[in-house]
C-alpha cells in the first residue's frame, strides 16, 4: 500500500467579496484562525500558531508591554490584534505598537474594530512554514503604509531584517539584541530566547 504525501500551503489564498464589517464577523466567529486581507481584497487564512513560535510571540509581547507599561508611550497588541492600513489591507502583526496620541485620537468605536491605522511598530516572527519573500512583502507593506520601525526576526536563518521608512533594509547575521530606537526609546528586546 502506497502512501500519498499531500503538502497544503502555510496560508490559504481566496478572492472573496465581503464588506468591511461581514470581514470582521468572520473574524470573530473564527477564532481559531487568522485571517488577514490584501489590499486587493484577496482573503488570507492561517492556521494557528505552532506552540513554540506561539511561546517565542508572547515572550516578545511581554517584553514590549513591561516597557510599555513603564513609559506609558502608546498601545501594545498581539497577533490576534487587526488593523485597517491607509491602502485598504486588514493585517494583524505577531506584535505591534501604536504611539498614545494617535491611538486617542481614534474614536471608541474604530478602536474596538480593526482600526483604520498603521502601527508604528511591527514585528513578524518567521515559524519554518512562513514563505519568507512574503512575510518580507508585509513588512514593507507596513513600512509604505505609516509604520515607523519593522523587524522581522527570520528565526530559520537566525537573522533579523529592519525596516525603516526611506533606508535600506538592514540585516543582522544572529543578534544578541535589537534596539526600539527612536520609536521605542529604551526598549531593548533580548534576543537569546527568540532565536
Amino acid at each position: 500500500m502506497n502512501a500519498t504525501t499531500t503538502t497544503f500551503p502555510s496560508t490559504l489564498k481566496l478572492k472573496i467579496d465581503l464588506t468591511d464589517e461581514q470581514f470582521f464577523q468572520m473574524c470573530q466567529k473564527n477564532r481559531d484562525y487568522r485571517f488577514e486581507r490584501t489590499a486587493s481584497g484577496e482573503l488570507l487564512i492561517m492556521p494557528p500558531t505552532g506552540s513554540d513560535t506561539g511561546n517565542r510571540n508572547f515572550d516578545m509581547v511581554v517584553e514590549l508591554g513591561i516597557w510599555n507599561k513603564q513609559t506609558k508611550l502608546g498601545k501594545g497588541f498581539d497577533s490576534s490584534s487587526g488593523f485597517t492600513l491607509p491602502n485598504g489591507a486588514e493585517r494583524s502583526p505577531d506584535v505591534s505598537w501604536v504611539k498614545i496620541e494617535r491611538w486617542n485620537a481614534l474614536t471608541p468605536e474604530q478602536q474596538e474594530k480593526f482600526a483604520p491605522i498603521c502601527p508604528d511598530f511591527v514585528v513578524e516572527l518567521r515559524s519554518r512554514t512562513d514563505s519568507l519573500k512574503e512575510l518580507q512583502e508585509k513588512m514593507q507593506e507596513y513600512i509604505e503604509n505609516g509604520a515607523q520601525l519593522g523587524w522581522l526576526i527570520d528565526r530559520k536563518n537566525k537573522r533579523v531584517e529592519i525596516y525603516r521608512p526611506g533606508k535600506n533594509v538592514e540585516i543582522l547575521d544572529n543578534p544578541v539584541s535589537l534596539s526600539g530606537e527612536n520609536v521605542l526609546p529604551g526598549f531593548v528586546l533580548n534576543l537569546q530566547q527568540i532565536i
